[in-house]
Parts: C-alpha cells; structure tokens; sequence
C-alpha cells in the first residue's frame, strides 16, 4: 500500500480511522532517526491502526539569523523513506494552511522551564514548538504521539503542556538514535564539512566521558557500601590483599558525594580540548539537569537526570544529551 501524501486538513480529517493514530511529528529532512521513530509508532498503532508523519518547518521556532531559509526541504525523499518506515501518511501542509491568519496573536507560552539551556540560547524557540504542536495534535488528532528524547527539553515541555493543559493524548520518548561513530543523528548533520564533523563528536564523546566517569563511581560507591568498617573485615582484607581497594573505595565515596561535580568535569575537559581543534568547538552549554524541570541538579541529588551539551562547529549548532540515574535508583542509563 502506498503512503498517502495530504496537504490540508479537510483530507486528514476525511480518512476513515480504524483502531489507534500514532502520529510522528518533523520538520522534513528525514533520516534513520525518523524512521526510527515511524517503526516504533507503527508498532504501537498495531496493524489495525495508523501512523500519520507531519512535515512542516515552523517558522515560529526559528529566531533572527537562524536557518529557516536554509533547512533542507526533501518532501520527495521524505515520503519515501516515510513510506518504508510503516506510515500511512505524511501530512505536509503548507504555512497558510496551519497559520491561516498569518502569525497567531495568541500562542502557547513555555514558561521558566523554557527559559532555560535551549531557551536561554534562542529566546522565544519553545514558545514557538509548543504552539506548532499544539495546532498538530489538534489537527492530526492522535492516540499517541511520538518525540525522540535528542530533544529531550522539547521533549519535556510537550509532555508538561499535554499534561497542563488537558490533552487526550500520550507522549512517548524514543532514544537517541546515532551514528556508528556516536554522532547524534540529525538533520543539521549534513551542513558539516569532514573538519567540523570530526569536530563535531567532541559533543558524543563528552557525554560519554561523564557517563563513564558516573559508571565508574558508582561501581567503586557499591563496592564501598559492600565492605564493613570493622576491625575483623579490616585484618581479613589485609590478609588476602584487597585492603587497598577498599581503601580506594571508601575515599571515592566520601571525597565526591553524589559525584555530579566529577561527571561535569569529566565532560567539560573533552570539550576544552574540542575548543582547540581547527576547526574549533564552540560551546553554548554543558548542563546536568533535572528532566522535570531542566533545572542544574546539586550534590546529593537522587534519581533520573539529563547529561546535556550544545555547540557550534562553524555555522552549524548541534545538541545532545544522555540520561542518567543518581543515587539508590542504580548507575548510568
């Protein structure tokens, strides 16, 4: 079955719906990260449902001197690999028909958490998300709606707004898809020169570097918890050799409590380094946050948080980021 091409609502909105609407939302360009997406909602929506991809570059997202004119328009291709991913349908509707009076005077307002990171960098940018998805869900009228966690502050905001304002729609994250080499996968990906994009994994490797960094204190934080402070332990491990270690662990434990400090170091020195590379790394921000609110997480803290960095390669800007778990809930995700 061929994949349908709309580009109105009135022809959405004329298909007959059987079982569940999984809609994967994108402004073109697509690649394996995409269709990663499309496969997960199809799986989701079942063989009785639907998946409908939305494309449309929103220009409410886009500040001054941003790629808008640049970002590449593939409607072509995009169908295509839509189409072998398991949609149904690409919704590609053109500016007028979702901003038929031009502008919206009244718009979808993200609130501190979209002040931050991202929105700090590009003011107005999840003012302008949010209500381009807000009309999309209105529009599409989906069951189920499926965002990869790359954006993982979009991500949140959307699932905040859903939850805020009364959606009847469920928000689903699906990981980060990347390269062989670690990159991320993304649309702004192909803007990179071989110099930038070898530049460019600087973003990867940081976060992997604090990832290991997490994983390893972690490690040493469980040996420690497993080696009583008691006189006999202390002679057994003596004898058999193992008293240094424990040693080790006990001081790891107690020097870097929680280990966020650590995690932050161990990122930011890749990024340093990245920062004298011809050419050079720019960077925007290396943040470790709550994912509820995006907000810098202290020592101490416990449970989920985000690993996150962006920054310029020439005149492209990239985002990354890793989840990652603090405290009893377990090492790094």
């Amino acid at each position: 079955m061929s994949t349908a091409l709309l580009s109105t609502a009135e022809e959405l909105h004329a298909r007959v719906r059987h079982g569940r609407r999984a809609v994967v939302m994108t402004m073109g360009a697509l690649h394996e990260g995409h269709a990663t997406l499309i496969r997960a909602a199809r799986e989701i929506a079942g063989p009785g449902g639907e998946v409908v991809v939305t494309v449309f570059v929103n220009p409410l997202q886009f500040g001054a001197g941003e790629d808008l004119d640049r970002y590449p328009r593939t409607l072509e291709a995009d169908l295509k690999l839509a189409g072998q991913a398991g949609a149904d349908a690409v919704f590609a509707p053109a500016v007028d028909e979702v901003y038929p009076g031009g502008e919206p005077q009244v718009r979808v307002s993200a609130g501190p958490m979209g002040e931050r990171l991202e929105g700090a960098s590009r003011p107005g940018h999840f003012d302008g998300m949010l209500t381009v998805v807000a009309k999309l869900l209105h529009l599409t009228r989906p069951d189920v709606a499926l965002y990869g966690q790359k954006d993982a502050q979009q991500l949140a905001l959307i699932r905040r707004m859903v939850r805020d304002l009364n959606f009847g729609v469920e928000i689903i994250g699906v990981p980060t898809v990347r390269e062989e080499d670690g990159l991320a996968l993304s649309s702004r990906n192909r803007y990179l020169s071989p110099d930038e994009r070898r530049t460019a994994l600087a973003l990867s490797r940081a976060l992997f570097a604090g990832r290991d960094r997490h994983a390893a204190q972690e490690a040493l934080r469980a040996r420690a918890r497993e080696v009583p402070s008691t006189q006999a332990r202390a002679e057994a491990l003596s004898a058999i050799g193992e008293s240094r270690a424990a040693a080790d662990a006990h001081a790891v434990a107690t020097a870097v409590p929680g280990g966020q400090a650590a995690v932050r170091a161990a990122a930011r020195q890749v990024l340093d380094e990245a920062a004298r590379f011809d050419p050079p790394l720019r960077l925007d921000y290396l943040a470790l946050v709550d994912p509820t609110d995006f907000s810098e997480i202290g020592d101490g803290f416990t449970g989920e948080a985000v690993l996150a960095v962006a920054a310029r390669v020439g005149t492209t800007r990239l985002i990354d980021n890793i989840p990652l778990t603090f405290g009893s809930l377990g090492a790094a995700s």
